[in-house]
């Protein structure tokens, strides 16, 4: 990792408008900046209003961190965590975890037990499920790519048993395969009103790609489509959208000119990017009014004060 230090003024040089419409997205006084180093490979952040604190996954360190709003420390809140990877709340407020080792999604109780809420698929063992979001119905909805399967660094060398799907958990605890047609499904959320579900493609072929879909009676998928074709060397992975329907992707593989987050308006053209030192793995919105975003990447963890806010749930 490239060595970070603050900008010394502002506006911060790293973060960059491409299109003019980003401007008003920017705050002038307002840089990134570094909460957290010491991660082998950060993802999966939330954030806890009510704590004040922010949850994220490191997963080869099988641990699950915690960083706390008002004191800036760093413990950890989950260790073992079945290699955790993408986390969120459900619409009560409760942790739901995707574990790679675990090959399942759990539920943290409020009294800190924890419920598996899906690990099978007709008797057959998930995959390694990688990202999960909630829908304003109660509902779950997560990926399942095999990535976990591959070695014991994130994971355990197993049989994949299912192809990589999209699955979604219903308030009542059904489950149903919402498509698997994705062969690298990896982040994924919702447009602001819940029309239209963003899915990463982290296969190559020849490009990884930002996958759309229109959300049908809030059960099913239909119109799929290429929103972003992230061209050679773009490696889309975790994405959250603002209240004006722009994508946040976090972005990169190891290249200076990649690696951060990139903005796409709801066109799907790139408007703004932050540049920053190592790959960007996933991201949420966070703080009081939802317009801090928070970047899990790597080996550290980054945050910046942005002029919109976050989706609810995100």
């Amino acid at each position: 990792m490239t060595s970070w230090e603050p900008h010394p003024s502002y506006p911060d040089p790293a973060i960059e408008i491409i299109d003019p419409c980003f401007t008003k997205y920017r705050h002038f006084a307002a840089g990134i900046e570094q909460l957290a180093t010491g991660t082998r490979w950060g993802e999966g952040p939330v954030w806890f209003g009510d704590g004040r604190f922010l949850l994220w996954s490191d997963i080869p360190n099988n641990r699950i961190l915690r960083w706390d709003e008002a004191t800036g420390s760093v413990s950890n809140f989950r260790a073992p965590s079945n290699m955790a990877n993408g986390n969120t709340r459900d619409t009560q407020g409760r942790l739901i975890t995707c574990e790679h080792l675990g090959r399942r999604v759990t539920r943290t109780e409020y009294d800190g037990a924890i419920t598996v809420l899906m690990d099978r698929w007709q008797g057959k063992r998930l995959n390694s499920p990688n990202d999960v979001i909630v829908k304003s119905d109660g509902s779950l909805w997560f990926t399942d790519p095999p990535f976990g399967l591959g070695g014991f660094y994130e994971g355990a060398v197993a049989e994949q048993e299912l192809p990589t799907r999209v699955y979604r958990i219903d308030p009542q605890g059904g489950a149903s395969i919402m498509t698997d047609d994705i062969p690298g499904a990896n982040g994924l959320c919702f447009s602001p009103d819940e029309t239209i579900l963003y899915i990463v493609d982290s296969s190559t072929r020849p490009n990884r790609t930002i996958r759309a879909f229109d959300v049908v009676n809030d059960t099913a998928l239909s119109n799929g489509r290429i929103f972003v074709d992230a061209g050679l060397g773009g490696t889309p992975d975790g994405i959250r959208c603002d209240v004006d329907g722009n994508l946040w992707c976090g972005w990169g593989m190891g290249t200076p000119d990649l690696d951060g987050v990139n903005v796409f308006n709801p066109d799907g053209k790139l408007i703004g990017r932050i540049a920053l030192p190592e790959r960007c793995a996933n991201l949420c919105f966070g703080g009081p009014h939802r317009n801090r975003l928070f970047m899990a990447c790597g080996h550290g963890l980054y945050a910046l004060y942005v002029n919109t806010q976050g989706v609810k749930g995100g």
